[in-house]
């Protein structure tokens, strides 16, 4: 089963109770139905209402009376609230395992960030997680920086070095599946290729810069 990519909740919660749950795990303050309706990934005001009137009755959410609104928030205290919490971070959860795995490498990507749908939050049960990876200098790679000023990255990986990032990249392209069920699109491109200004003004460039979820360094 794949990963919602918009609405992870939906892969242990076919009703709207996952993002009534998110909603109010991630909030602040209490909520009106209304707010929370706007706040949620799916589901129309009248279905999350009548999902909150159940929620009370089993006492997960709390209702209040606040002038002529009727609020809601999490009981925190109840035990099915660290499944609520863990409802809301399910993305956290993908990004922290991806920092973990790729914290484990050697050699290290320079930067690694998600980017496209998964990243906006947009996505759905069929999109591919999109991850950029910026590596050093494969052997044999030119520098296209030294005409414009000077080196641009990191010594180039060994011919050894280059054999362990491949088989890295591959488990990874495994691992992320069984994690989400999505698949993994990777897009490599050395310290040159990333520190190249001609390419800046490339809709990838532009849509990295605008969307990245950091998962490893800052930008070389």
């Amino acid at each position: 089963m794949t990963v919602d990519l918009t609405d992870p909740t939906r892969s242990v919660s076919a009703t709207l109770d996952g993002p009534v749950l998110a909603v109010l795990a991630r909030s602040g303050k209490p909520l009106t139905a209304g707010q929370i309706a706007a706040q949620a990934a799916r589901g129309s005001e009248i279905g999350i209402r009548r999902t909150l009137g159940r929620l009370v009755e089993q006492g997960i959410v709390r209702a209040t009376e606040m002038g002529r609104n009727r609020v809601h928030e999490l009981n925190r205290q109840h035990v099915a609230a660290p499944a609520a919490q863990m409802l809301a971070d399910l993305r956290i959860e993908l990004w922290k395992r991806m920092r973990q795995r790729l914290g484990t490498w050697n050699p290290k990507p320079l930067y690694a960030c998600v980017f496209g749908s998964a990243a906006r939050g947009d996505g759905d049960a069929h999109s591919d997680l999109d991850l950029l990876l910026v590596h050093p200098p494969f052997p044999g790679d030119t520098d296209p920086g030294r005409g414009m000023g000077g080196p641009s990255g990191a010594a180039p990986l060994t011919e050894r070095q280059l054999i362990k990032w491949r088989r890295q990249v591959d488990e990874l392209r495994s691992m992320v599946p069984a994690w989400t069920g999505n698949e993994l699109q990777v897009l490599e491109l050395s310290s040159y290729e990333w520190a190249d200004h001609s390419r800046r003004g490339t809709e990838l460039f532009q849509n990295v810069e605008r969307e990245a979820v950091q998962i490893v360094g800052g930008p070389p």
